[in-house]
C-alpha cells in the first residue's frame, strides 16, 4: 500500500464532513439573513465550497434549506429520542414522562432553534411550502412518535387515552407552550435556566396524567 493511501480520507469522510460544513455555513446566513437574503455563493464562501460541491449534495437553495431545518430538528431531538422510545415500556411513568420533558423543553428553546423558527413563520407567507416542511419534520414526526409510545402504555393500562395522537399534540404543547411562546415573542437570545423550565415541564406532566391516567374517573 503506498504511503499516498495510508494517509489519504475515505471520499465519504471527506464528502461527508463537507456536507455538514455547508450546513453548518447556511444555517449561519439563514439565521442572519433568512431564507431570502441568502445565495449560494455566500454559503459556498463561507463553508469554503465551490458551488459545484454545494449543487452535488443540494440541487438548490429549497433543498439546502430544508436539510438545514432537517438536520436542526434531528440533533434537538437525538438528545430526547431515547426517552421518548423507553416510555413505552415504562414501570415509573411520572418520572419517565418528567424526565422526557424536562429534556424537550430545555432542547425545543435552545435559541438557534428559537430564532430559526421565528424565520420560518417571517417568511410562510412568501414561502409557504418551507412552513409546511419544518412542520413536516419537526411536530408531525414528533407526534407521530410520541403518539406510538402512548399506544403502548394504554395497552398495559398505564394510561386511559381515547386519541393517542391527540394526547401526543397535548403533551407537547403543554409542556412548551409558556416558555416556547415567551421566547418567540421577546426577543429572548438566551437559554433559560433548567429551574424555570423544569417547572413547566413537571406541571405539564401532572396535568397530563390527571387526564389520560388509569386511575381518573
Amino acid at each position: 500500500m503506498s504511503a499516498a493511501t495510508d494517509t489519504e480520507q475515505p471520499v465519504s469522510g471527506r464528502s461527508a464532513r463537507k456536507r455538514q460544513a455547508i450546513l453548518r455555513a447556511a444555517r449561519d446566513l439563514f439565521l442572519r439573513r433568512g431564507y431570502a437574503g441568502t445565495s449560494m455563493d455566500e454559503v459556498a464562501l463561507i463553508a469554503e465550497a465551490s458551488k459545484v460541491t454545494i449543487y452535488k449534495h443540494f440541487s438548490d437553495k429549497h433543498t439546502l434549506f430544508i436539510a438545514v431545518v432537517t438536520d436542526a430538528i434531528d440533533e434537538a431531538k437525538a438528545g430526547s429520542q431515547s426517552l421518548v422510545d423507553k416510555l413505552g415500556h415504562s414501570n415509573d411513568l411520572e418520572l419517565d414522562l418528567r424526565d422526557f420533558a424536562r429534556q424537550h423543553v430545555a432542547l425545543v428553546t435552545q435559541p438557534h432553534l428559537i430564532q430559526m423558527r421565528r424565520m420560518i413563520i417571517a417568511e410562510a407567507h412568501r414561502f409557504p411550502d418551507l412552513a409546511r416542511a419544518w412542520h413536516r419534520v419537526g411536530p408531525e414526526r414528533a407526534h407521530a412518535s410520541l403518539a406510538g409510545q402512548i399506544d403502548k402504555l394504554v395497552a398495559r393500562g398505564q394510561l386511559q387515552v381515547p386519541d393517542s395522537l391527540v394526547a401526543a399534540q397535548l403533551l407537547n404543547y403543554l409542556i412548551l407552550s409558556v416558555p416556547l411562546n415567551e421566547a418567540m415573542f421577546t426577543g429572548r437570545d438566551k437559554a433559560y435556566s433548567r429551574r424555570y423550565l423544569n417547572r413547566y415541564a413537571d406541571e405539564a406532566v401532572r396535568v397530563f396524567l390527571a387526564a389520560y391516567g388509569p386511575g381518573r374517573s
